[in-house]
């Protein structure tokens, strides 16, 4: 998934070929080719108040260029489409750049303000019709539920809770996005990493609970939370959706786990320390260190992919580590200010300052099963090496590693590059039995 340092900040960009007639898409369109052409205080003049005292000039410039760093440069507008989202119209620009494909969103109020940017992996409808079931997938063993998660709360979350054919109990396992703006599938380009888990997963007689993440759901909700942190981005809705699983007809009770991916596998522990009486717990690529040096350590990586770093390139690192240094400088009396850094509030960053998930895991009473994909980038085999480090002791704590396998769990060859999310794929049924397996043995 495209970094946390990059997808928390606020962007936009224009759309297709033929000219749109809403015009909203129209507006969307003026503010991307003012990116575009890098005038960005222009863009920046047409924020809502909250927004500008969030995101300044420099901000925006850093994060586009930081952008355009780790997926290229523009290549063409796919599409564009308009949606009501929180008492906004949001433009969704579909874009393809060099090595990915990437929806920006800008959000306008009634009165023409930009009250949110937000720009994440593409779910364009063409890229999600592309999507069909793995071959693993039995229809006929399995049933799924439109749910809600977070009933009662501020932040309630459209889901789908897929259960295998029979009176049960059946253990139920919840999944926990990566960062960015993800849908319930954790959609990228044609591929749906966490569809897939679930058809597998309940073909094998494991039920499995995912949801809208609340960034998607309501971005400029969350964005006008001056002191936001992974509790109230990730954490929260995790555990309500564990809430939520223990309270299903044929659900288990004391068999709920939680599984995170990327950003989600990082928080597990957090969110196995929250609630000890989750059965076992399953990392999925989750990263160990400082996610702004993982931002410039995969910006290294990219521009290393034709041999070379050249200038432009240089600069563009050199402006993420820029940021990540003034993260690193935030002090707690910086905590309620509303200004972002990296595209995230101060309270953001020093929540996770210090944080050292196999640490934190290391004490943990519940079972772990940790799966890492070893031609993936953006976690790498260093980072499972240090959940083997810390873990590795533990009878039951389990590894599995995958050698074909990138970040999203999906298999390629040579180098892993972002130009391979955009192929479609399926989640190889090996690592969907290794899931399976693990969490049928937790008795």
């Amino acid at each position: 998934m495209i970094p946390v340092l990059i997808l928390l900040l606020a962007l936009v960009l224009p759309t297709s070929q033929q000219p749109p007639v809403n015009p909203i898409a129209v507006k969307g369109e003026a503010i991307v080719t003012l990116l575009r052409q890098e005038k960005f205080a222009d863009v920046v003049d047409q924020l809502q108040p909250a927004l500008a005292a969030a995101l300044t000039e420099p901000q925006l410039r850093a994060g586009w260029t930081g952008l355009t760093g780790q997926v290229g440069s523009l290549q063409r507008i796919v599409s564009t489409r308009v949606v009501p989202s929180a008492g906004m119209q949001v433009a969704v620009v579909t874009c393809q750049f060099e090595r990915a494909l990437v929806d920006v969103q800008i959000g306008f109020d009634a009165g023409g303000r930009i009250g949110a940017l937000v720009m994440r992996p593409s779910v364009a409808p063409a890229a999600a019709a592309a999507y069909s079931p793995p071959p693993y997938a039995a229809p006929s063993a399995y049933t799924e539920t439109e749910v809600t998660v977070g009933i009662g709360t501020s932040w309630p979350l459209p889901g789908t809770l897929t259960m295998p054919v029979g009176a049960g109990p059946f253990p139920v396992v919840v999944l926990v996005h990566g960062s960015g703006a993800n849908d319930r599938d954790e959609t990228i380009g044609p591929n749906k990493t966490f569809k897939d888990l679930a058809l597998g997963l309940a073909s094998q007689g494991v039920g499995v609970l995912r949801y809208e993440k609340r960034t998607k759901q309501y971005p400029g909700k969350l964005a006008g939370v001056a002191t936001a942190t992974v509790k109230d981005e990730v954490i929260d809705d995790a555990l309500a959706g564990v809430s939520l699983a223990r309270s299903t007809p044929r659900v288990d009770r004391a068999r709920v786990f939680v599984a995170g991916h990327s950003l989600g596998g990082t928080l597990v522990p957090r969110i196995g320390a929250a609630d000890p009486a989750l059965r076992g717990l399953i990392v999925m690529a989750g990263a160990v260190g400082s996610l702004p040096q993982a931002v410039i350590d995969q910006m290294r990586y990219m521009a290393m992919l034709d041999g070379q770093i050249d200038p432009p390139e240089q600069q563009q690192i050199d402006e993420a580590m820029k940021a990540a240094a003034t993260i690193d400088a935030l002090t707690p009396a910086d905590a309620g200010n509303p200004q972002l850094y990296g595209g995230a509030a101060a309270s953001y960053w020093l929540d996770l300052r210090g944080y050292d998930p196999p640490a934190l895991a290391k004490g943990l009473k519940q079972p772990m099963l940790i799966l890492q994909g070893e031609r993936d980038y953006q976690v790498t085999m260093a980072d499972f090496g240090k959940w083997k480090a810390a873990l590795g002791s533990r009878a039951d704590v389990v590894f599995h590693s995958y050698a074909p396998l990138n970040h999203l769990f999906l298999p390629g060859t040579g180098p892993g590059n972002p130009g391979e999310y955009g192929l479609a794929g399926h989640v190889p049924e090996a690592v969907i039995r290794d899931i399976a397996t693990w969490i049928q043995a937790q008795r």
